[in-house]
């Protein structure tokens, strides 16, 4: 009886130098999933990124993005007078999960924009910036819009899209055939400071012509972005779920049951400072 408080004494020895090798062994682990993937939104950083479910392609209506942009540069699409003012341009092209979370930060190659020089003027026009802020990039600092959006969703669109040059050239191609202005135009949803539109009409519209419901998203009641989701092979699919798409039809978190498209072309405010480079 006398030793056992030594033998104790070296079992509590030994059960901690396992317990914090197994803890060094968790935290090299870790960090090199952090190093490696970025992370997954929505699951914690570290985790072994899994392949994505759909693509989901984010477009933007200049109209209200711009009329609250006060300042102008040379990269600012907002001050370029461009037509592409007067209809949706690209976010940009994200792989998503199911669940509602997406990965971002994949491993793959950092944005070179000599890889996309044949195709520098039609992102221009189609994929443009509209803010002069420097965009967060995966490996740290500030870089162009373009390599933000390649370097957060692109690397991540793997094995479906493998390279920076396919990656743009996929978001440009889904983007002209299923051409969101020309489907609401034809529907009679015009530009408009004056005129509101109801939502569900907007959707249905949507509907019709690519038999999928999109996703919106509204700031004071003007339509900021909407959203089209895509199988991997980019057939249309509903970006909202079944049993919610009924409801959605009415109004969203973000979009009243009326919503704008603001001119930013006849907005006073916008031709007063698109000069001030």
């Amino acid at each position: 009886m006398a030793f056992l408080p030594i033998q104790i004494v070296v079992l509590m020895q030994l059960l901690m130098i396992l317990v914090a090798s197994l803890c060094l062994m968790k935290i090299n682990g870790v960090d090199l999933g952090e190093e490696l993937t970025g992370g997954v939104h929505g699951g914690g950083s570290g985790q072994e990124q899994r392949e994505f479910d759909y693509f989901k392609l984010a477009l933007q209506w200049p109209g209200t993005i711009c009329q609250g942009n006060h300042r102008c540069c040379a990269s600012n699409g907002c001050c370029q007078g461009s037509n592409s003012l007067s209809e949706f341009t690209i976010h940009g092209l994200w792989p998503d999960y199911n669940d509602g979370s997406w990965p971002a930060c994949c491993n793959g190659p950092r944005y070179d924009s000599k890889e996309i020089s044949t195709l520098t003027d039609v992102l221009k026009k189609y994929w443009p910036s509209l803010s002069c802020s420097k965009s967060s990039t995966c490996h740290g600092g500030k870089g162009t819009f373009w390599a933000h959006e390649w370097e957060k969703h692109g690397t991540c669109c793997s094995p479906v899209i493998r390279d920076e040059y396919s990656y743009f050239l996929t978001a440009i191609n889904v983007y002209s055939k299923y051409n969101v202005t020309q489907v609401l135009n034809e529907a009679g949803y015009l530009p408009s400071n004056s005129e509101k539109y109801p939502l569900g009409g907007i959707i249905a519209a949507i509907q019709n012509a690519f038999h999928a419901t999109p996703e919106l998203q509204c700031k004071g009641g003007a339509v900021e972005e909407l959203r089209l989701c895509f199988f991997k092979d980019f057939k249309p699919r509903d970006c909202i779920s079944e049993p919610h798409i009924k409801s959605y039809l009415v109004a969203s978190s973000s979009c009243p049951k009326y919503v704008s498209l603001p001119d930013v072309q006849a907005s006073s405010r916008y031709a007063d400072t698109r000069v001030a480079f």
